[in-house]
């Protein structure tokens, strides 16, 4: 294991120390922020607008107005028709989507290095060009609503994640999906869409990342062609993000057609908001990897192999978004088993952290996988652009992503227990449970985003 922890660990200074020297940054004078990150494997292109708005902005009434804003952007500007985006994309032999989240709003299309231009220009035009009209708002409605039938309101596992966050958020936005209550969708208008492009699409609130095999003085100037005559207006007052502390256990039932019953514990737990300075968040992220994350885990190898209650159990924590976070266990009993003997075996595996902390062994195991996972994923220029595109929508900028690893590896085995004895307690504790009911011959099928993200 130490060989295997020290070959990764040259893997991921050596190459990121270049990575990093490949990344350039200018802001356009209309407050455009425009990153490029170089690489020159592959003659391939990626282009991503991150806009800094998402369902934590909505309110009460027009939730998932985000979403149906995104669906909207793909039909039609005052110079091209609906569809035409996609379209044109197509021809050029590139792909594109979309996706909105709790904290932003994106849109990426990914072709031949040559055609950049065309995707600027495109992508350019519907940033302060869009025109939604009530006849393809009409339709792209419909699509958004059966969008939420399928994924979230006929999916009993989704439908379970959905009231256990609005369970545990009484306050933040989190509390609402991100594709909207459907009694709001159902009342949402163009009006609504329109509003909301006018107030949230501006250049000053978004970042353009560029990332493959580019030039960087070639990009700012294709992005100064291209967006910088769009103008820059002000921005609506963002509400400060709070969500009082939780005063006790709170649980939930959600009866639903499923074949097995279902158990989330979910904690409130903070996110990072100092890179080189916070800890917590980093030990949060390794004490998920000692629960989950491999065949070696604690859960899989208790819960599932040696105890037999669970045929599945994960753990789950994401230290990086615009509010705080929640740290999630969930499980499916097995064969015989209930949720009350899940959540038996999920709380004496807390009280054994809490008690003993983690293995030496464990803690490098750990590091190297997150390690390695790192390493893998810089072999794709999608998720570079990705990376980089998150980080700087949610204030943390992409400079933090070395200082990120390397508090990682720096996190000790007494920070983890530490973590561990302080939030995984039952009055920061919602647990959900999924009770099954007939499913009257229909046939499910079971999607693994839960809500978090929704992707044309």
């Amino acid at each position: 294991m130490r060989i295997i922890l020290v070959y990764f660990l040259l893997l991921l200074i050596l190459p990121y120390n270049v990575a990093q020297a490949g990344v350039f940054e200018r802001t356009l004078p209309n407050g455009l922020k425009v990153v490029v990150k170089e690489d020159h494997r592959a003659p391939v292109v990626v282009q991503q607008i991150w806009y800094k708005v998402g369902s934590i902005d909505e309110n009460t009434g027009t939730t998932g107005v985000s979403h149906a804003l995104e669906h909207m952007m793909f039909n039609g500007t005052k110079t091209v028709p609906a569809g035409g985006f996609s379209k044109r994309i197509a021809a050029a032999g590139g792909r594109e989507n979309a996706f909105t989240s709790t904290d932003y709003t994106a849109y990426f299309q990914q072709l031949y290095k040559s055609k950049l231009p065309l995707a600027m220009k495109l992508e350019a035009d519907r940033m302060h060009n869009l025109n939604p009209t009530g006849k393809e708002f009409g339709k792209e409605i419909k699509v958004v609503m059966e969008e939420r039938r399928m994924r979230t309101d006929d999916d009993p596992q989704a439908r379970l994640y959905e009231v256990m966050m609005a369970t545990s958020y009484e306050e933040l936005p989190y509390h609402n999906p991100v594709i909207g209550w459907m009694s709001d969708l159902q009342k949402l208008t163009v009006n609504d869409v329109s509003a909301w492009y006018k107030e949230w699409y501006a250049p000053n609130n978004a970042t353009l990342v560029i990332a493959g095999d580019v030039n960087p003085t070639e990009v700012f100037a294709l992005a100064k062609r291209y967006y910088g005559s769009i103008p820059r207006h002000a921005l609506p007052q963002r509400h400060n993000f709070f969500e009082p502390q939780q005063v006790g256990i709170k649980r939930v039932i959600v009866k639903a057609p499923a074949e097995l019953p279902r158990l989330v514990m979910a904690y409130h737990t903070p996110v990072l908001r100092d890179p080189a300075h916070d800890w917590k968040p980093y030990a949060l992220e390794v004490l998920a990897g000692v629960l989950d994350g491999s065949e070696s885990a604690r859960l899989n190898r208790h819960l599932v192999r040696e105890q037999q209650v669970a045929i599945s159990a994960d753990a789950d924590y994401n230290d990086a978004s615009r509010g705080p976070t929640l740290f999630t266990l969930d499980a499916t009993p097995s064969t015989g088993k209930t949720v009350q003997d899940v959540e038996a075996a999920l709380r004496g595996q807390i009280a054994l952290l809490q008690k003993d902390g983690v293995s030496g062994d464990e803690l490098k195991r750990v590091k190297a996988q997150i390690t390695a996972a790192e390493v893998y994923k810089r072999d794709s220029v999608f998720y570079q652009a990705m990376q980089i595109g998150q980080l700087e929508s949610i204030g943390l900028g992409y400079q933090a992503i070395p200082v990120m690893l390397e508090k990682l590896q720096a996190v000790t085995a007494e920070q983890v227990q530490q973590v561990a004895r302080e939030f995984l307690q039952d009055d920061n504790l919602t647990v959900a449970v999924l009770d099954p009911q007939p499913l009257s011959g229909k046939k499910l099928q079971h999607m693994s985003e839960g809500g978090s993200a929704n992707v044309r």
